[in-house]
């Protein structure tokens, strides 16, 4: 069976390297640091129908009007603000909620760096709820090793006098 490819040139299968820290959880879910307006664009035109935003809009690099582009470009946004100092089980709850609102539907989800978002779904897979843990484990690893207040969050107090460490810099 061949794949035809939407407007974008692209199918709901294709990757986005050019997306910061982008990642693909599965066939229904990626994920990312904040994408630009014209990213938004090409994952409106990949058939992605929600976007949810776990990055505050006072973070550098977040966009002026992230959810009037969404609105704009036909997909719904869910935004919760996770507080990078201190995730809460507040935000893990309405992230669990916004993953099963639409079962069905692409989903893309993102923050500033992919850190927020990788640490939830490492949690989500964990908790049982979806995904495997090994899986989630490892696509967070590509991109950090959470410490502190973090690695409480996810479950790992083993981990919670390191230092948040991020692959490059502090481990390879």
């Amino acid at each position: 069976m061949s794949k035809e490819l939407n407007p974008a040139g692209r199918d709901a299968m294709t990757d986005f390297d050019d997306i910061l820290n982008w990642r693909r959880r599965d066939s229904r879910v990626t994920l990312s640091g904040q994408p630009t307006e014209e990213q938004l664009g090409a994952l409106a035109k990949a058939e992605i129908k929600r976007i949810i935003n776990l990055g505050p809009y006072s973070n550098k690099g977040a966009l002026n009007d992230e959810p009037g582009t969404v609105a704009h470009l036909g997909m719904g946004y869910v935004y919760i603000p996770v507080d990078f100092d201190a995730p809460t089980e507040t935000d893990f709850k309405t992230f669990c909620e916004a993953m099963v609102e639409e079962p069905d539907a692409l989903v893309h989800v993102h923050c500033i760096y992919n850190a927020r978002v990788s640490a939830f779904f490492y949690r989500y897979a964990r908790e049982g709820r979806g995904g495997n843990t090994s899986d989630a484990f490892a696509l967070m690893d590509g991109i950090w090793r959470p410490g502190g207040v973090w690695a409480d969050f996810i479950g790992k107090p083993e981990d919670s006098g390191q230092p948040n460490r991020y692959k490059g810099y502090e481990y390879m």
